[in-house]
């Protein structure tokens, strides 16, 4: 967008990044809030969003000379929503000078003041991540009724898609791992624990081109530098992940001796990839932070193979500007990632997505053994689902396992089942039935008293023929 000349009140579009062109009025920032550096700034608040941000001059076009552009290029529920409450405004303000008052979307059943986040809007693919403003400052009022708590600098993209319930889901981010270069940031990267995921992972972050440092309890990985404990690489980098298998491991990684903990200053990054409960990621989280840390939890979707071919889905939560530094790093890991807010919902979410795959494994497993014992095909029910809505890499793979009798590990039983435990747990929490799920876990259960704990999850099907 072309400079312009603007001034204090006026109604724009700002553009973030490479995100449409957003209605929104020029206002006073808040007096704890600093004005980026370097080039002429406007700090805009937008209409439907409860967004603020400083917007660089040139990503500004007036109003008025620009509504039926931006309506044409611009589609979509929210987007219309934002330009009708703009029409408002200027409805209620009959041309008369006064302060902003932004309508209130539908969904918004209060606002609070939170903490504010800072971070960096995500470049266009063409763009260098380098070359990002470090400067670039965002915040918004949280859509909640929940009063503030010490995790809620959170923030969501424009585009969004939001239920009656009235939470957020952010769409998933624009990954070039499969189509495209990649730009690997310039920050020093740690890495900790190298089993069936993080192994994978690093592998991917290496090919790309950035610079790890790794520690794990038993092995090394060719073409990472080693950290003697992860104290030190955490001391020594400037963003360090971690993926280990369980609450208990997470909590000690941190926690622990020579614990991730020992090693944070303000400013250092830290990302949890690990399948863990809410409550414990919120816990790691308030210790981070409380060092001056930054924080994000952002657990994978996947097994070992997508994990090696760099497609895991991405769920995290926390920090967005953390979210945004890792760009680079999560499109070298996976296929695409997603943003869903506060710390914990990641965590949440992630155990839903594995409650249902868990649960499913199980159905299939059933499935099968009935088959059998029925004197029907197992290779003629895996061709019949294969043809219908069922259909699947994961139905395929896991039926493939169980017909070859080859469980090597892709996804461990052992995670799975402690997945679909926590799962459980967390519908106790809010009292939601999962019955679906108990009855699967009582399953895997029994498969692990079979010694089938270190086998991929399809051994379930032991559980049944035994």
């Amino acid at each position: 967008m072309a400079a312009v000349s603007l001034r204090l009140g006026d109604l724009v579009w700002g553009k973030l990044g490479r995100y449409p062109p957003w209605p929104g009025k020029i206002v006073n920032p808040p007096k704890d809030l600093k004005k980026p550096r370097g080039k002429k700034c406007f700090f805009v608040k937008f209409f439907g969003t409860e967004d603020h941000a400083w917007i660089k001059v040139e990503q500004l076009k007036p109003y008025h000379a620009h509504k039926e552009e931006m309506i044409k290029i611009n589609k979509g529920k929210r987007f219309q929503q934002a330009v009708d409450a703009v029409e408002e405004f200027l409805r209620r303000a009959k041309g008369k000078d006064q302060d902003l008052t932004i309508p209130e979307s539908s969904t918004v059943k209060g606002m609070m003041a939170g903490p504010m986040a800072a971070f960096k809007w995500q470049p266009a693919v063409s763009e260098p991540v380098k070359d990002a403003d470090p400067h670039f400052h965002h915040f918004l009022l949280s859509q909640t009724e929940k009063p503030a708590v010490c995790y809620q600098a959170i923030t969501k993209k424009l585009k969004i898609c939001e239920e009656e319930t009235g939470s957020t889901s952010i769409q998933a981010a624009d990954s070039t791992a499969v189509n495209g270069s990649i730009t690997p940031t310039d920050k020093k990267i740690g890495f900790l624990g190298l089993g069936l995921m993080g192994s994978g992972i690093v592998s991917n972050l290496l090919k790309m081109g950035h610079t790890v440092t790794v520690w794990n309890r038993t092995a090394e990985k060719e073409g990472a530098r080693l950290g003697r404990t992860p104290a030190e690489v955490v001391s020594t980098c400037d963003i360090t992940f971690a993926c280990v298998s369980d609450p208990k491991a997470a909590k000690d990684l941190v926690l622990g001796p020579s614990g991730v903990l020992q090693g944070i200053r303000p400013g250092k990054c830290y990302v949890d990839m690990s399948t863990v409960d809410a409550d414990t990621v919120t816990e790691l989280a308030q210790v981070i932070v409380s060092r001056g840390g930054r924080f994000l939890e952002a657990p994978v979707s996947g097994n070992q193979q997508l994990s090696n071919d760099g497609m895991l889905v991405i769920l995290a939560a926390g920090d967005r500007g953390l979210y945004e530094d890792c760009s680079s790093c999560f499109q070298a890991m996976g296929k695409t990632s997603f943003f869903l807010g506060e710390v914990g919902n990641a965590a949440k979410m992630m155990l839903i997505v594995n409650m249902v795959q868990g649960s499913f494994m199980a159905t299939i497993a059933e499935g099968l053994t009935l088959a059998q014992v029925t004197g029907q095909s197992q290779q003629t029910l895996l061709d019949i689902l294969n043809q219908g809505q069922l259909a699947s890499i994961f139905l395929d793979q896991k039926c493939q396992n169980i017909l070859q009798g080859n469980f090597k590990p892709d996804f461990y039983l052992k995670y799975i089942q402690k997945d679909l435990r926590l799962a459980i747990a967390l519908g106790d929490a809010v009292n939601h039935p999962t019955p679906m799920a108990a009855a699967a876990n009582e399953v895997y259960k029994r498969a692990k008293a079979l010694d089938q704990s270190d086998n991929d999850m399809s051994a379930v099907y032991r559980a049944y023929i035994h």
